[in-house]
């Protein structure tokens, strides 16, 4: 079911009205657009044998920005109309003052779509998000009598965007957006552990919504508990990590992803600062940002400064090639934008984000890479984590992580942390699998107090190094 088109012009403003007034805010500035946005999100959650909670969120508004050197101004409001125009107008017009700019190209046109335009959340009817809900909680609890709690989610958004440029072009994205998730907690001898699988994309809630679907995400979050039952003590100290496939990639979005975005190297404060050209990991090393990606979580047609998104090399070969840009950082670095200006929603000003971030493959098998760790730990599953951007340190928690001695996968380990710093983790890789893969659709980023919906990924590899935060000397 596709939704009705937005447009604030369709019965909210006049268009010649709202463009007259763009262009008297930017008036003497280097850029400038409105970005309107309407929004709309559904959210059951199933816990503990019953609908815990169900929510249903609207918005709608814009925002109006205004760009000279350095310097935006910028204004946002949820009333759609002329006069709230005028004050926006008004308002960022003040940051930017008098003066002669140098006005940036327009972005250029695109006619590509990489995701429907249907709205999920009438893809299926609030009984049957309920029942499916009922099912899942009932299909985990049959799978292993050691099952004591269930939580099951189900999500669905739409995002319907505008973008007027001072130019008098305007752009246009619908982005819909799915995910369930499952988690289970298990019991045995006293002894509790947790699992979580889940996963989306842009794509029609039916898809997840059909049993093989869920029934897999079930399996999945009962086998992480049944592992993390029997796991040990995570040992403590430097030494050699696999990280698996997929998800794992989190690590080399948080590491080294942040460090590569254009305002931190336009302002010096990103590790990766001055080294373009240089070598800044192993040889083997291609580390790509790709919005194009159909159906992706992190995909995105058009920016939210209406740039065609692109398939972005930042490193190549183990050389920095690359880093991601919004149309201001790009000028002022004398380069031209990458389509990774983005931004939460109206009320945000946008800045360099990435989409989906990942490495490529290599040649090596996996089990090879692993059978070539003598001492070590296999880190399958990734929790949160910390990253210093200044000097690119990172810390991690694992979610599922095996004790590899001689080329043995061992005991599971409970407790592991990684602790790193980007630069040197990427210096340190020593083996790249021939096993890439992008993670199942659940990852969001932070940045600045705003957050958008990211894509990692990476093939196995081998980081010589690591100290390993356990429980265990």
């Amino acid at each position: 079911m596709s939704s009705s088109p937005f447009s604030p012009f369709n019965d909210l403003l006049d268009r010649d009205a709202a463009l007259k007034t763009l262009r008297a805010a930017v008036a003497g500035a280097d850029d400038g657009e409105l970005f309107f946005e309407r929004r709309r999100s559904e959210g059951l959650m199933f816990d503990d044998g019953r609908l815990r909670n169900a929510n249903y969120d609207a918005s709608e508004g814009f925002g109006l920005r205004a760009v000279r050197g350095e310097v935006a101004g910028y204004a946002h409001s949820t009333e759609v109309s002329q006069a709230a125009l005028e004050r926006a107008s008004e308002t960022a017009r003040l940051a930017v003052g008098d003066g002669g700019g140098t006005w940036a190209d327009a972005p250029e046109g695109t006619n590509r779509r990489l995701y429907t335009d249907d709205d999920p959340i009438a893809g299926a009817a609030f009984p049957v998000k309920v029942e499916t809900l009922r099912e899942i909680d009932a299909f985990a609890r049959d799978l292993d009598q050691r099952v004591v709690q269930v939580s099951a989610s189900i999500s669905a958004s739409l995002q319907e965007i505008e973008i007027l440029r001072p130019e008098g072009t305007s752009v246009r994205d619908v982005r819909p957006m799915t995910r369930v998730n499952v988690s289970v907690i298990v019991e045995q001898d006293g002894r509790r552990e947790s699992g979580t699988a889940g996963g989306g994309g842009r794509i029609a809630l039916d898809g997840l919504l059909d049993p093989a679907d869920w029934q897999a995400k079930a399996r999945e979050a009962l086998r992480i508990a049944v592992v993390n039952l029997d796991a040990v003590p995570a040992p403590a100290g430097v030494m050699d990590v696999v990280l698996g496939p997929g998800w794992p990639g989190i690590l080399l979005h948080e590491a080294i992803g942040h460090g590569l975005e254009g305002d931190f190297n336009r302002k010096g404060s990103s590790a990766f600062a001055g080294l373009m050209g240089q070598r800044i990991a192993a040889p083997g090393v291609t580390v790509l940002d790709d919005g194009t990606i159909p159906d992706r979580r992190g995909s995105i047609s058009v920016d939210d400064e209406g740039t065609p998104s692109a398939r972005n090399v930042l490193i190549e070969d183990g050389r920095l090639v690359g880093y991601m840009q919004d149309r201001q950082n790009a000028r002022l670095m004398g380069v031209k934008s990458t389509g990774n200006g983005r931004r939460e929603s109206f009320a945000h000003i946008p800045m360099p984000r990435m989409t989906n971030t990942y490495m490529l493959g290599g040649d090596t098998a996996p089990g090879d890479i692993v059978a070539d760790l003598r001492d070590g730990i296999y880190a399958v599953g990734f929790g949160g984590g910390q990253v210093d951007i200044t000097n690119g340190k990172f810390v991690f928690s694992c979610t599922e992580a095996y004790r590899v001695q001689n080329g043995v996968v061992g005991a599971p380990v409970k407790g592991a942390t990684l602790i790193g710093d980007g630069a040197t983790a990427l210096q340190q890789i020593r083996a790249i699998g021939n096993d890439p893969a992008l993670d199942p659709g659940m990852g969001n980023c932070g940045k600045q107090g705003q957050w958008v919906p990211v894509g990692v990924g990476q093939p196995t590899l081998m980081i010589g190094g690591l100290t390993v935060g356990g429980s265990a000397a």
